[in-house]
């Protein structure tokens, strides 16, 4: 654990991708196989499910320390991360037992299903032996909050520089790797690092339901001006639309259906009529593409935009879906669900992710159109314009069908690797090139509304000291009710710089009104920009409605607070006008 610990504050230390990078090398030069297993799951974004209740651990922490409940929060407010709290709290530890990564790990694992008070004895027996260094990350790991801004990439760039197997490879063999349930161990580094054996590895994914590594676009911010020099023709690109619903790979191999979202996560039994439909699929089928809701009553195939409007649900029915631990018949009719396909990444079993993108169409084409195939599996449509002020005028519709925008994917693109970039294949005599962006997303304006700050809480980690996260309301009547009030709809943290949080937190500390353990109630004297991806009705909020994805696009110091919009304004951004 010393030398993990080690690692994770060379990490935290540091703001260069390249130091970062270099630390976790050196550290899985030296780690012994099973501690290594463990740091890449960890560093990958793996998250073992939570060990021990919250709660519990902070009133056995507070016990140990000796602290009243008022001081010990007192201090994780002026902290900001409970397991920081934690570490500088307890007393010194009587003597420190040197343990491994994956011996802590096996020792703290089966906490989960202790009873309560030998779980507690064994917590207080851990803390004992922990030296003071290893404490932070010992308490990352119960809590499940070990991150150090390391992305799954350098880990990815780490592990192929140490094996000297490109990292492409690497990038595939990790699928998989932080799946929830599924713990590493010393042989499954070893496989991420072995040598490459080509027949091996072919034979291992004809038998598995392992994914490929998911290919992600750039956002496209330019200005519509800009597009023909920086992209060239729209003849170039194969253009959808850009479908607000669940990322998915469906993995048809051995007789079997596997269904993988992009955060790696399995997702099978949340969908299982979308694996009854793959099971129509060829063997050795993945099919990369977009879970959405979808009415029954609209046609199968790829949907024209009547079709889209009729059929396409919001994103919010699909979060039932996902919430529940169970799913049930009714359910299952209430909230029916399509995969909308846009590529074919294996046929036959045969890698297709080095051939350009209009040949992974042509094909994905062909196989779709088979009429035994199941009607829940879609093809996305393909979108054309004259030029790129036509296609800007297509994209208008976007919010009315319920679509994001328009994905752009270049026709001569292989499929890539996260956000890397791609080599073309050569076209009609045309020479090679490096693409940056193979894919884009050329998204619509977020909706926006003019909104009141009326709470903010002290923020995390290195910004433990300032009002960071902020509670916005908008007016239940128009101007000129006498008994309209203000009523919070959205939380937001993000699009202010370091500036402006700094004179928001001193006016959120001039007008407080009342304080409610870290959060402040403040006078609404402020009013900001909120925009957001999303918009529906929610039973469980007190404006009736909830937004996706808000954030802040400025802060309004030209508008007084009485002109901040309404939640009539905001009924009038839903589906339908808010009919």
């Amino acid at each position: 654990m010393k030398a993990f610990a080690a690692l994770y504050a060379a990490l935290d230390a540091s703001t260069a991708s390249s130091a970062k990078q270099s630390a976790l090398a050196a550290y899985l030069r030296q780690a012994p196989a099973a501690d290594a297993a463990w740091a890449v799951y960890f560093l990958a974004g793996g998250k073992p499910r939570q060990i021990v209740p919250t709660a519990r651990l902070r009133q056995r922490a507070r016990e140990a320390a000796d602290l009243p409940e008022w001081l010990f929060d007192e201090c994780y407010e002026a902290v900001g991360d409970l397991a920081e709290t934690i570490a500088l709290l307890l007393p010194a530890p009587q003597q420190s037992v040197a343990r491994s990564l994956a011996e802590w790990m096996a020792e703290l694992l089966p906490l989960r299903g202790l009873p309560s008070e030998e779980s507690d004895a064994r917590l207080r027996q851990q803390w004992s032996e922990l030296a003071p260094e290893e404490r932070l990350v010992y308490f990352k790991l119960i809590t499940g909050n070990l991150r150090v801004g390391v992305s799954r990439l350098q880990a990815t760039q780490a592990l192929a520089q140490l094996s000297g197997v490109d990292a492409k490879r690497i990038a595939h063999r990790l699928m998989g790797y932080t799946q929830i349930g599924r713990l590493p161990g010393a042989d499954d580094y070893a496989a991420l690092i072995a040598p490459v054996d080509e027949a091996a590895d072919a034979s291992t994914l004809e038998t598995s339901g392992q994914p490929y590594p998911f290919f992600l676009a750039h956002p496209w911010s330019g200005a519509l001006d800009a597009m023909p020099a920086a992209l060239g023709p729209p003849q170039d690109w194969q253009i959808e639309w850009k479908w607000d619903g669940i990322r998915a790979q469906v993995v048809r191999r051995a007789g079997a259906v596997w269904i993988w979202s992009r955060g790696e996560d399995l997702v099978t039994d949340r969908f299982p009529e979308l694996a009854q439909a793959a099971l129509a699929l060829p063997e050795g089928t993945v099919l990369d593409g977009e879970i959405v809701v979808w009415r029954e009553s609209a046609a199968p195939g790829a949907a024209a935009e009547g079709d889209i409007a009729a059929g396409l649900r919001p994103f919010a029915q699909l979060q039932r879906r996902i919430g529940r631990k169970t799913l049930g018949a009714k359910l299952l009719r209430e909230v029916p669900v399509v995969l909308i396909a846009y590529d074919l990444l294996e046929a036959g079993g045969t890698d297709l992710r080095g051939q350009p993108q209009h040949a992974r169409r042509a094909r994905l084409e062909a196989m779709l159109a088979g009429a035994a195939l199941h009607p829940a599996l879609r093809l996305s449509p393909l979108l054309s314009g004259a030029d790129w002020p036509a296609l800007a005028a297509q994209r208008e519709a976007s919010r009315a069908l319920g679509t994001e925008g328009f994905m752009l994917k270049h026709r001569d693109a292989p499929y890539g690797v996260g956000r890397t970039q791609v080599q073309l294949v050569p076209r009609r005599g045309a020479a090679p090139g490096t693409l940056r962006g193979a894919w884009w997303k050329w998204k619509i304006d977020p909706m926006s509304v003019d909104a009141v700050l009326i709470y903010a809480q002290r923020g995390h980690g290195r910004r433990a000291s300032l009002y960071t996260d902020y509670t916005f309301a908008v007016w239940s009547a128009p101007e000129g009710d006498a008994e309209r009030t203000l009523v919070p709809f959205a939380k937001a943290y993000s699009g202010l710089t370091d500036a402006e949080i700094a004179q928001v937190d001193a006016i959120v500390r001039k007008t407080t009104r009342e304080s409610f353990g870290p959060v402040r109630s403040v006078q609404a004297t402020q009013v900001f920009e909120l925009g957001f991806e999303g918009i529906a009705r929610s039973p469980r909020h007190k404006s009736g409605i909830a937004v996706r994805f808000p954030r802040m696009l400025r802060w309004r110091k030209d508008k007084p607070v009485a002109e901040a919009d309404t939640l009539q304004t905001l009924a009038a951004l839903l589906p339908g006008g808010g009919a």
